[in-house]
Protein backbone atom coordinates (compact mmCIF):
# COMPACT_ATOMS: atom_id res chain seq x y z
CA UNK A 1 0.00 0.00 0.00
CA UNK A 2 2.75 2.46 1.02
CA UNK A 3 6.28 2.34 -0.38
CA UNK A 4 8.07 3.26 2.82
CA UNK A 5 11.47 3.23 1.13
CA UNK A 6 10.25 6.11 -1.06
CA UNK A 7 8.96 7.96 2.01
CA UNK A 8 12.30 7.49 3.78
CA UNK A 9 14.16 8.68 0.68
CA UNK A 10 12.02 11.80 0.42
CA UNK A 11 12.44 12.62 4.13
CA UNK A 12 16.21 12.23 3.73
CA UNK A 13 16.20 14.48 0.65
CA UNK A 14 14.13 17.37 2.01
CA UNK A 15 14.11 16.99 5.80
CA UNK A 16 11.27 16.23 8.18
CA UNK A 17 9.97 19.81 8.40
CA UNK A 18 9.68 20.30 4.65
CA UNK A 19 8.32 16.77 4.34
CA UNK A 20 5.33 17.76 6.51
CA UNK A 21 4.60 20.63 4.11
CA UNK A 22 4.89 18.31 1.11
CA UNK A 23 2.45 15.87 2.73
CA UNK A 24 -0.09 18.64 3.38
CA UNK A 25 0.20 19.88 -0.20
CA UNK A 26 -0.10 16.33 -1.56
CA UNK A 27 -3.24 15.61 0.45
CA UNK A 28 -4.86 18.86 -0.69
CA UNK A 29 -3.95 18.36 -4.35
CA UNK A 30 -5.11 14.75 -4.40
CA UNK A 31 -8.46 15.75 -2.94
CA UNK A 32 -8.86 18.39 -5.67
CA UNK A 33 -7.95 15.87 -8.38
CA UNK A 34 -10.41 13.27 -7.06
CA UNK A 35 -13.19 15.87 -7.01
CA UNK A 36 -12.32 16.73 -10.63
CA UNK A 37 -12.57 13.02 -11.49
CA UNK A 38 -15.95 12.79 -9.80
CA UNK A 39 -17.23 15.81 -11.72
CA UNK A 40 -15.89 14.91 -15.17
CA UNK A 41 -18.62 12.29 -15.72
CA UNK A 42 -16.44 9.89 -17.67
CA UNK A 43 -14.81 12.44 -19.96
CA UNK A 44 -11.82 10.45 -21.24
CA UNK A 45 -9.50 13.45 -21.62
CA UNK A 46 -10.12 14.81 -18.13
CA UNK A 47 -10.02 11.31 -16.66
CA UNK A 48 -6.68 10.59 -18.31
CA UNK A 49 -5.23 13.93 -17.14
CA UNK A 50 -6.37 13.51 -13.54
CA UNK A 51 -5.27 9.87 -13.38
CA UNK A 52 -1.86 10.88 -14.75
CA UNK A 53 -1.51 13.61 -12.13
CA UNK A 54 -2.65 11.30 -9.33
CA UNK A 55 -0.27 8.57 -10.47
CA UNK A 56 2.74 10.88 -10.42
CA UNK A 57 1.88 12.55 -7.14
CA UNK A 58 1.24 9.18 -5.52
CA UNK A 59 4.55 7.75 -6.72
CA UNK A 60 6.40 10.78 -5.36
CA UNK A 61 5.00 10.27 -1.87
CA UNK A 62 5.06 6.49 -1.83
CA UNK A 63 1.34 5.80 -2.23
CA UNK A 64 2.13 2.75 -4.37
CA UNK A 65 -1.30 1.10 -4.48
CA UNK A 66 -2.99 4.36 -5.47
CA UNK A 67 -0.34 4.95 -8.15
CA UNK A 68 -0.96 1.50 -9.66
CA UNK A 69 -4.71 2.04 -9.71
CA UNK A 70 -4.28 5.43 -11.37
CA UNK A 71 -1.89 3.98 -13.95
CA UNK A 72 -4.60 1.49 -14.88
CA UNK A 73 -7.17 4.30 -15.03
CA UNK A 74 -4.89 6.51 -17.10
CA UNK A 75 -4.21 3.77 -19.66
CA UNK A 76 -7.88 2.83 -19.85
CA UNK A 77 -8.97 6.43 -20.35
CA UNK A 78 -6.34 6.87 -23.07
CA UNK A 79 -7.85 3.83 -24.80
CA UNK A 80 -11.34 5.33 -24.66
CA UNK A 81 -12.59 3.49 -21.57
CA UNK A 82 -12.60 6.16 -18.86
CA UNK A 83 -14.94 4.23 -16.55
CA UNK A 84 -12.67 1.20 -16.04
CA UNK A 85 -11.44 2.71 -12.77
CA UNK A 86 -14.17 4.67 -11.02
CA UNK A 87 -13.64 7.83 -9.00
CA UNK A 88 -15.07 5.90 -6.03
CA UNK A 89 -12.30 3.29 -6.37
CA UNK A 90 -9.71 6.05 -6.47
CA UNK A 91 -11.21 7.77 -3.42
CA UNK A 92 -11.46 4.51 -1.45
CA UNK A 93 -7.87 3.56 -2.25
CA UNK A 94 -6.66 7.06 -1.38
CA UNK A 95 -8.54 7.10 1.92
CA UNK A 96 -7.30 3.66 3.00
CA UNK A 97 -3.74 4.55 1.96
CA UNK A 98 -3.97 7.86 3.79
CA UNK A 99 -5.15 6.16 6.98
CA UNK A 100 -2.27 3.67 6.82
CA UNK A 101 0.21 6.45 6.06
CA UNK A 102 -1.00 8.66 8.91
CA UNK A 103 -1.10 5.71 11.31
CA UNK A 104 2.41 4.44 10.58
CA UNK A 105 4.30 7.65 9.73
CA UNK A 106 4.96 8.93 13.28
CA UNK A 107 6.69 5.69 14.26
CA UNK A 108 8.78 5.70 11.11
CA UNK A 109 9.88 9.31 11.60
CA UNK A 110 10.82 8.61 15.22
CA UNK A 111 13.01 5.65 14.24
Amino acid sequence: MIDWSRVDELVDEIGAEDFAEVVDLFLDEVEIAIVALEKCEGNPVVTEEQMHFLKGASLNLGFAELAQLCLKGEKSAASGAPDTVSPAQVRDTFESSRRKFEQDLPGRLAA
